[in-house]
């Protein structure tokens, strides 16, 4: 698989898909990390004397309304910012404004399109991978690049689609990214410790099946330890629960009972807002009406032990409410546990929301730039927009 370094680019025009899905509040970015992670790929790409076409999402597009809120405009700007270099915007992801800016380029200029997801609108062409229009982005370069690891697990048309018409390679994000977690994967250092939370526990059954076999222990916290307390026997009150899921879960816990470790008590709440109850409650003592909220506190002593001397901890999900501040507990607590260990991978998302929110983002070895295929990766699934790039 080639890098973006194997290619000679001055005079061609480069296309670059990065992942800039980033907050956005009333026209604000609230945290411009996966902006400055792709930098450096930029920056390589305009001091060979490229023409840098930049390609992201953001947002979730599905109708007309949504566009209004989901401009790359505001990217722009800060990239222009962060590289110290014009960025030239252009409102539209396909038709003449497109090409005419795309033709008119000198070399180390950079340019931006519009949203990609605006192409969802009618057909759902860029989730859906729609051929045309993989065909017709890649008919606007010379070279492909993707540095989006955050969108490496979807077959989308700006990254797969693109790579079947170019010239491809990774981008140095990407590189490092897969390199990180391949190493991690492959040649983990003991004790390896792995914590999971969230909400959705279908998302990371497939992972703790895949980390059994390699991870000593594996912490399940957040919203998804419901579903394995109810399966094994407990009574969760109206805590989040997939019933779908629990002969399955029952199935895993019984199978890798020596590695997994569940919560002893909980925070329970009356309701997901901030003038909700709280009570602490032992796993064995969640009454009817009780939602579980937050971990409790021999739950995060177990958890604070058993870090003790780790080799290696990998923590994918907030193992509390972390957006309300009386559940927030657990997670501020693990965020600072970890902050004194030696080699931490957080994956992307809400975890590396959590990080920033709480002052932590320049605490650890690494915090991935996308949830989601750190999770598949993880879970040892094929990532598409990387077999795209083979």
């Amino acid at each position: 698989m080639k890098t973006i370094v194997d290619f000679r680019m001055s005079g061609k025009k480069v296309i670059i898909r990065c992942d800039f899905n980033v907050p956005i509040e009333n026209g604000v970015i609230t945290d411009d990390s996966r902006i400055r992670e792709s930098v450096e790929t930029i920056k390589l790409a305009i001091n060979a004397t490229a023409k840098v076409i930049i390609l992201s999402h953001l947002g979730r597009v599905k109708t007309e309304a949504d566009m209004a809120n989901n401009s790359l405009f505001p990217v722009s700007q800060r990239l222009s910012e962060l590289l110290g270099e014009p960025v030239k915007f252009v409102p539209y992801t396909t038709g003449d404004e497109v090409e005419f800016a795309v033709n008119t380029m000198r070399n180390s200029e950079v340019l931006m399109l519009e949203n990609t997801r605006f192409e969802d609108i009618d057909g759902n062409k860029e989730s859906g991978n729609d051929p045309d229009l993989g065909k017709y982005w890649a008919s606007l370069g010379d070279i492909f690049i993707n540095d989006a690891f955050g969108t490496l697990h979807r077959a989308h048309a700006s990254n797969v689609g693109i790579a079947g018409y170019l010239p491809h390679g990774i981008g140095l994000l990407v590189k490092k990214e897969l390199d990180i977690m391949t190493e991690a994967m492959e040649n983990p250092k003991h004790p390896f410790i792995v914590i999971l939370g969230g909400a959705k526990v279908s998302d990371k059954i497939g992972v703790i099946e895949n980390l059994a076999t390699k991870a000593d222990k594996i912490f399940i916290g957040g919203g998804m330890c419901f579903t394995f307390l109810k399966a094994l026997g407990n009574d969760v009150g109206g805590s989040l629960v997939d019933d779908t899921k629990l002969e399955l879960c029952k199935e895993v816990y019984e199978k890798y009972k020596d590695k997994i470790i569940l919560p002893r008590d909980v925070v329970v709440g009356s309701s997901f807002t901030p003038m909700s109850t709280l009570r602490l409650a032992n796993v064995n003592d969640i009454r009817p009406n009780d939602i579980g909220m937050d971990m409790g506190v021999q739950t995060m002593d177990n958890l604070k032990n058993l870090l003790v001397g780790s080799g290696l901890v990998i923590w994918n999900g907030p193992i509390g409410v972390f957006e309300i501040d009386k559940f927030n507990v657990g997670t501020r607590k693990l965020l600072e546990y970890l902050g004194s260990s030696r080699k931490v991978i957080l994956g992307g998302g809400d975890t590396a929301a959590a990080a920033a929110r709480f002052g932590y983002k320049n605490k650890f070895y690494h915090i991935s730039t996308g949830g989601g295929a750190t999770l598949e990766f993880m879970e040892g699934k094929v990532l598409p927009g990387i077999e795209a790039m083979k």
